[in-house]
């Protein structure tokens, strides 16, 4: 303790501590993953409470006039395009554990053209939405839905594809074999990735139940 405070330009640098700070980091990740789903899921709560609430009180009976409802093709084209970016999302990482990089980077690079098309789609339904924000029940909880799936559209897709960039800049920087390699950059991506594709696994769930609430039900 003297020396460290005599001396604090003089930092120990042992392969233990950086081992303990290199799992530190990666606990770090693995427990921001998940508070980011419980995060994600109080929001998606709060517009499912609202869904929920409207459509059982039903005021002057104008929670679903006519029975309006959004387009059910763009609905279900932009669930498949979800459901797609999170499956290739998932197979990659099982063929990066067993070790063929290239299987994954090419499902990776998919699933963000994938991501980008159904957040295409999302902005585009907006457009050709039947009705105006707030002329039912029904109407504003849908474009509070739409604007949390621009959200989760727009932060899967991102995090996607950093992720994969970052794998080509460890290669180009460090080799081939870099991504595999147990170097302190390549465990921290790999923590990440695993993080990313776990959170890929839950919105393709929440997507399920929204798809159901808004274009089924």
């Amino acid at each position: 303790m003297t020396d460290t405070y005599n001396k604090p330009g003089v930092m120990s640098n042992t392969p233990e501590e950086v081992e303990f700070e290199l799992r530190a980091h990666i606990g770090s990740i693995w427990t921001g993953g998940r508070l980011f789903i419980g995060m994600y899921t109080f929001m998606i709560a709060a517009l499912a409470f609202s869904y929920f609430y409207l459509r059982s009180s039903n005021n002057s009976m104008e929670w679903r006039p006519n029975h309006v409802t959004a387009p059910t093709a763009y609905g279900w084209a932009i669930y498949g395009c979800t459901a797609a970016m999170s499956l290739l999302a998932i197979f990659g990482q099982s063929r990066l554990r067993k070790g063929q990089v290239a299987d994954w980077l090419v499902a990776g690079w998919t699933a963000v053209g994938i991501g980008l098309l159904a957040l295409f789609l999302q902005l585009w339904e907006f457009v050709a939405l039947p009705f105006y924000p707030g002329s039912s029940g029904y109407a504003s909880t849908f474009i509070g839905f739409g604007v949390m799936n621009v959200i989760t559209l727009f932060v899967t897709t991102y995090w996607l594809e950093t992720s994969v960039a970052r794998a080509h800049a460890m290669k180009r920087e460090f080799g081939a074999g870099a991504v595999l390699a147990k170097t302190a950059e390549a465990r921290s991506w790999r923590a990440n990735v695993a993080s990313m594709t776990y959170f890929q696994g839950f919105a393709v769930l929440v997507a399920t139940m929204l798809l159901l609430m808004f274009y089924v039900l």
